[in-house]
């Protein structure tokens, strides 16, 4: 099968916020194009993505996964309902047994006296289900077997983010996505919001607050981008339609979720002003270049950011091939091919990657 690649490329104007702040509580920033840029990780929007997916799951298997260090805990619970009638200490002891034969020992904390990983390890539902049916099913029990039954059954957010295992490597799970870090499309000048807090209780001879502080924070139009790679994605998932609604899910949630930071405080909540989504299949771009010149405005960021981004990808094109399929979701007026809701560019998409596949299968099979 050929490669291919999504790219998704969003515009977000977000208001005063700090959604994502470093270890002094400021918002974080990058200098990109000789000026401060208002920044925020592809860590935390990837965290509030992953929390969506199991939102939406209705119990589905391939939408969960636990990223912890209760690993031992959770297969214990697991080897426990299954069995008939195993004690909290037994299951618990099968449980250890089978990560001992890995090189992800579980170790017993000595404040709480629970057995953790070192490390943060992601296992999926599934895997955590079939590895205690294993445990259950096998008196003696085998390395290389344990391991492929943690390489199996991947969650969605395992098969997009990967996995990885430092203290043994042949249980990481290769990343079919790459997320960049959201940056602003123009500079940006940190701001700070002198607050008070007045006892409600106190004397009225009382005089001043019961406290005071500072909050950093900023506003910005910003560029996101992140890509997939279909075909990793359905080795990982093992599913060819499993990995077209696994696509789908990655899209839209990309687009509608926002980390939570200061949330409360803000109420900055928005939805994006521009989506463009394209499948190609020689290599995925990051349009970030379109902005490496500041854009510079005193009546807002979000169209002339649209027109650069739209002749950055048109220039691209002397470079890379045309795409197999491009759409543009925007609340504004674009020069591609512009759908008119969510729903009809989701379905898109999926059209494109299924007659790309079965063109694919007809070819080799």
């Amino acid at each position: 099968m050929k490669n291919l690649y999504l790219d998704i490329n969003v515009l977000q104007t977000v208001p005063s916020s700090n959604i994502n702040r470093d270890d002094t509580g400021t918002p974080k920033t990058a200098i990109y194009g000789g000026v401060t840029r208002s920044r925020v990780s592809s860590q935390s929007w990837k965290r509030v993505m992953r929390q969506a997916f199991m939102t939406d799951s209705e119990g589905a298997e391939w939408l969960n996964s636990h990223r912890t260090k209760h690993a031992a805990k959770l297969l214990a619970g697991r080897i426990k309902k299954l069995s008939d009638g195993l004690s909290d200490e037994e299951a618990l002891e099968k449980a250890l047994e089978a990560f001992n034969t890995t090189k992800v020992k579980p170790k017993k904390d000595k404040k709480t006296g629970e057995y953790l990983t070192g490390a943060l390890l992601q296992l999926s539902n599934g895997q955590l289900d079939k590895l205690a049916h294993y445990v259950l099913n096998h008196d003696e029990l085998d390395t290389k077997e344990i391991k492929e039954t943690l390489m199996e059954k991947s969650s969605l957010d395992l098969a997009l983010f990967g996995r990885m295992v430092a203290d043994d490597p042949e249980l990481n799970v290769d990343a079919a996505s790459q997320v960049a870090h959201a940056i602003s499309t123009h500079a940006i000048v940190p701001e700070y919001d002198f607050y008070t807090a007045i006892d409600d209780d106190k004397e009225d001879s009382q005089a001043g607050s019961a406290m005071m502080g500072t909050l950093a924070y900023n506003s910005s139009t910003l560029y996101r981008y992140a890509n997939v790679n279909i075909n990793e994605l359905m080795h990982n998932l093992g599913s060819t339609e499993l990995t077209i609604e696994g696509v789908k899910l990655f899209v839209k949630e990309f687009m509608l979720t926002m980390p939570t930071g200061k949330e409360n405080t803000f109420a900055n909540k928005t939805l994006p002003q521009y989506v463009m989504i394209t499948l190609r299949e020689d290599t995925p771009v990051n349009l970030v270049s379109a902005f490496e010149e500041p854009v510079k405005s005193n009546h807002g960021y979000v169209e002339e950011s649209i027109e650069r981004l739209e002749k950055e990808y048109s220039d691209t094109l002397k470079l890379v091939e045309q795409p197999i399929y491009t759409g543009v979701l925007t609340t504004k007026q674009s020069n591609l091919n512009q759908v008119a809701n969510t729903e009809e560019l989701l379905d898109q998409v999926a059209k494109f990657m299924s007659k790309k596949v079965v063109d694919d299968e007809n070819v080799n099979g």
